[in-house]
């Protein structure tokens, strides 16, 4: 396992419960998140992972429990809140404009951080034109880190699923977010691309300081990668620790690992 030292609690959901109308699909769930941590949650298909996510952003709200981000405690998130202040987030599955460029895709992570009014953009003038520059600048950036200068011009719609991945990570980092919700950033890829991706979450943790939240299937991935593991099951939480303490847990390897390894 990665060993990184942790700051303070940044975000705590606390007793969090989420119904779709007969059916609940996270049963009071409790952990937290340390500043500099990398927080993985897992658990079988329809454990309530990507639900969760969906808390912390603001896309749903749930019907008990409450959000604390950065001292401050609400009962509900709102998107353009959690955006704000510095939560982002990639999807299952991939949410690009197909027919732009990648460098193009990239730039619409900027737009929280674009200051000047539409007027002054629409004539691209004086103070604009050197936001742009900026904003540019950023992007070029991480497309470096990101190792996709030659796609940079590319519609991300000819792009192979791995590297679209890859793209859809850096629209997000554009944001230059302080945590970063990733769902299942390596599903349907290869050994060769998850080993890139898995290289990506350790940089941007390492180079930016960013906290990450991270949802992943495999294992080996998960137990290389987290501080901590949050497991949930069918929206029950099973258990919340380090690495090895959850992979060891009984009602971890009964339901979900199968197996003691």
């Amino acid at each position: 396992m990665h060993e990184r030292t942790l700051g303070d609690v940044v975000l705590e959901v606390r007793n969090i419960s989420l119904s779709f109308g007969a059916m609940r699909v996270l049963n009071d769930i409790s952990f937290d998140v340390r500043q500099g941590e990398i927080r993985s949650i897992i658990g079988p298909n329809g454990a309530g992972k990507s639900s969760m996510l969906n808390v912390i952003n603001g896309f749903y709200h749930p019907q008990e429990g409450t959000i604390t981000y950065r001292g401050e405690t609400r009962h509900q998130m709102k998107v353009h809140k959690a955006a704000e202040q510095g939560i982002a987030r990639t999807f299952q599955n991939i949410a690009l404009f197909k027919g732009m460029t990648t460098l193009d895709n990239i730039m619409t992570g900027r737009n929280l951080k674009i200051k000047s009014n539409m007027l002054l953009q629409a004539i691209y003038w004086g103070k604009a034109q050197k936001e742009e520059i900026e904003h540019r600048k950023k992007v070029e950036e991480i497309i470096d880190f990101l190792e996709i200068q030659a796609i940079r011009k590319t519609p991300v719609g000819r792009l192979p699923y791995g590297m679209q991945k890859r793209v859809e990570l850096g629209r997000a980092l554009a944001a230059e977010p302080d945590i970063l919700l990733l769902d299942e950033p390596m599903a349907g890829m290869n050994v060769e691309e998850k080993e890139d991706m898995s290289r990506f979450v350790l940089d941007i943790n390492d180079e930016f300081g960013t906290t990450i939240i991270l949802i992943e299937h495999d294992m080996g991935v998960v137990m290389d990668l987290s501080d901590r593991v949050v497991v949930l099951d069918y929206g029950l939480q099973l258990a919340d620790g380090p690495p090895d303490e959850v992979r060891s847990n009984q009602a971890v390897i009964d339901a979900y690992l199968g197996v003691s390894h």
